[in-house]
């Protein structure tokens, strides 16, 4: 954690998994899907079968852990503001979507209340926009 966390640096790649166990799985499935098409049998499409359901099992699990991330950023999300954001922007807390939390977690308390208002205002609602959007960007090292 040397260099200092911002947009342009935050996305966080796990070699074991971006770089070595996706890609061998990918390429597993399509040198299965390959024989199968070149020798038909009941063992080359079984391993394609495999080979595929291989992959697509790896892909569930990254998914279902980002989906778990991003229940607990907004879980956090929500105490975060129940205790930051002025009572006339309480209300805007339940309008948010996933994307919005996500966004916002980089985003220091004193300018939460601005870029909620923001959001509620419609000016911005992508999650990169709001990221951009951050001027005090808080470090997210615990990331899946």
């Amino acid at each position: 954690m040397a260099r200092t966390q911002n947009f342009g640096n935050h996305a966080r790649y796990l070699p074991a998994f971006h770089f070595f166990a996706s890609p061998v799985l990918l390429i597993n499935a399509i040198v299965a899907l390959w024989h199968v098409f070149r020798e038909p049998s009941l063992a080359s499409g079984w391993a394609a079968v495999v080979a595929v359901a291989l992959f697509t099992g790896i892909m569930m699990a990254r998914v279902m852990a980002l989906t778990v991330q991003n229940r607990l950023i907004r879980l956090e999300q929500q105490v975060r503001f129940a205790r930051i954001l002025p009572a006339d922007l309480q209300p805007a807390v339940a309008e948010l979507r996933p994307r919005h939390f996500i966004g916002l977690r980089f985003a220091s308390d004193p300018e939460l209340p601005e870029l909620v208002r923001r959001i509620r205002s419609g000016e911005l609602d992508k999650t990169d926009d709001i990221k951009k959007a951050v001027r005090d960007w808080q470090a997210d090292y615990l990331r899946v």
